[in-house]
């Protein structure tokens, strides 16, 4: 049965961080905009963002180092036209931001003038970082979310799922976007958007694996829905894992930022002996997926629950000045790092694949867009390099803006949308088959799917991936949806595609590695996934 919407918009914004909400931001004196959060509008990846942002301040750099960078640290398979696009745009994207209101540190400069900071993280040639402190993302984050809420045209819905995007399947209609049902979690209904373009701003999908650095929110869910809508997804083998994760029982999963080994932090063994030099000639500025499995394989070989990272030799006020945030919550947990090394282990970090986009965000459903980690646009290749991720997503909500305003005055919102059918579902009173599937599902991922791989390993899976989406599909065609319930099933999903590509891929390159092909293989390109239709 179709209906009035229960919300229309010009555009929808799935997702609150700095690609979603520049987006919006960029849109919103030419358009009616919702945005809608799983949340609250700063639980997402980009508020707990340490490091900074990659673009080309330095008169010493140029724009064609950051691009040789990128290149590198993406092992090969970066796509040229992204690289450069990204690379060109940064700093008109930054300077945005800082038009914004975002307060970058800044150093004293020759004739009393102030310039910015510039931090150098591994990969990078050149100290090429803007940074707030180690605390960049919510700098970001919070001068966006202000500028946000004080704009008529801009709608936000808090806490509020996904469930799934609306397309021809639903109206059938001309192949495309219009819309798309969302879950109220406080009212615990589904609801109807009827938009004339979507677009996703999800964040990436980490929480597959049982230990991340990632907020609870980044479950994958527009990737999901995207493959459901018949979108291609790309390079989903490709997940990285950070290396340096405070490990403390009462720390969650609290990053260390890479800024520290930018500043001469040195990773240890127990024992005080330094490792990294004997795996790469970088030793802790080499490309983060080197550093991952040099903690990884110094772990296993030693039988070792962690790895350190010491930067206890720098002055006590150069540690407390430019990494206040981290000294703080360490001496929160009886740790003082301008004394102590910090007890570090890999976690799941960043998903490097994604939503096969153009340079303008467009997906390969008409009026469908994603942006930011959610996306491939080609521009990490096998590897993500440090802080130009925060760039991705400022460089392309800008593309994605431009590409919609020449759209806007002709493309089509529908007035009536079929609504959700609840009507042969029931209450679940089985809550724990969720909450069972769930750890067993990010265990086996991490235990089969993790740093280092194997043939056999990925097989087996695939067998478990596949039992458990029967499992959810059941539960899902027979239960009212939850949040659980519905970032389960997005999880599995994403879980499937980056087994399958990890498959795909008969070498070892940048973030994936298997024993089974140990080499890079001659002729190598992105790994892209098509739906069946």
């Amino acid at each position: 049965m179709e209906r009035i919407p229960d919300f229309q918009c010009d555009v929808l914004i799935i997702g609150s961080g700095a690609a979603g909400l520049t987006l919006a931001l960029q849109l919103a004196s030419d358009a009616d905009v919702i945005v809608i959060s799983k949340g609250p509008l700063t639980e997402g990846s980009t508020y707990y963002a340490q490091g900074g942002i990659a673009a080309v301040f330095d008169e010493n750099d140029s724009i064609e180092s950051h691009i040789e960078d990128t290149l590198i640290a993406g092992a090969g398979i970066c796509e040229m036209d992204a690289v450069e696009f990204t690379t060109r745009h940064a700093r008109e994207s930054l300077q945005w931001l800082i038009d914004m209101g975002v307060g970058f540190d800044q150093v004293p400069a020759s004739g009393g003038e102030a310039k910015y900071h510039l931090n150098q993280e591994g990969g990078h040639s050149h100290r090429r970082i803007l940074h707030a402190a180690d605390a960049t993302g919510r700098a970001v984050q919070t001068t966006l979310v202000e500028q946000v809420k004080l704009h008529p045209r801009i709608k936000v819905l808090e806490r509020y799922n996904a469930v799934d995007l609306i397309t021809e399947r639903h109206t059938r209609g001309a192949r495309g976007c219009y819309g798309a049902y969302i879950w109220n979690r406080l009212a615990e209904r589904v609801e109807t958007v009827a938009a004339k373009f979507v677009a996703l701003a999800t964040g990436g999908a980490s929480k597959v694996y049982q230990y991340t650095s990632n907020p609870d929110v980044a479950s994958g869910d527009g990737i999901a829905m995207a493959w459901r809508a018949g979108c291609r997804v790309a390079n989903m083998e490709f997940n990285q894992f950070h290396p340096t994760c405070l490990f403390h029982p009462n720390a969650q999963t609290f990053l260390l930022t890479e800024a520290l080994r930018g500043e001469g932090a040195l990773l240890k063994r127990p024992d005080g002996s330094r490792f990294m030099p004997e795996f790469h000639e970088a030793a802790e500025l080499a490309p983060r997926d080197v550093v991952a499995r040099a903690i990884d394989f110094e772990m296993k070989r030693l039988g070792a629950d962690c790895m350190y990272l010491d930067i206890s030799h720098k002055p006590a006020d150069f540690v407390r000045a430019h990494f206040p945030t981290i000294y703080e919550k360490c001496l929160g947990l009886g740790l003082d790092i301008t004394k102590q090394p910090m007890p570090v282990v890999p976690a799941a970090h960043y998903t490097c694949g994604g939503v096969k986009t153009d340079l303008t965000a467009q997906t390969d459903l008409p009026h469908l867009y994603a942006i930011g980690e959610v996306a491939y646009t080609g521009l990490h290749g096998a590897n993500r390099m440090a802080s130009n991720s925060l760039l991705e997503c400022l460089v392309f909500a800008q593309a994605a803006a431009v590409d919609i305003k020449t759209k806007l005055a002709t493309a089509q919102r529908l007035e009536h949308l079929p609504s959700w059918d609840e009507s042969r579902v029931g209450d679940s009173d089985e809550e724990v088959i969720i909450q069972h599937n769930w750890h067993e599902l990010r265990l086996f991922m991490w235990d089969y799917v993790g740093i280092v791989r194997t043939t056999k390993r990925l097989e087996r899976a695939l067998r478990r991936i596949e039992l458990l989406q029967q499992e959810i599909q059941e539960y899902y065609r027979n239960f009212r949806v939850s949040n659980n319930l519905l970032e389960l099933r997005n999880l599995v999903m994403v879980a499937e595609l980056i087994v399958r590509s990890a498959m795909e891929r008969k070498e070892s390159r940048g973030l994936h590695y298997i024993l089974d092909y140990p080499e890079l293989a001659e002729d190598s390109g992105p790994t892209i996934l098509t739906p069946q239709q």
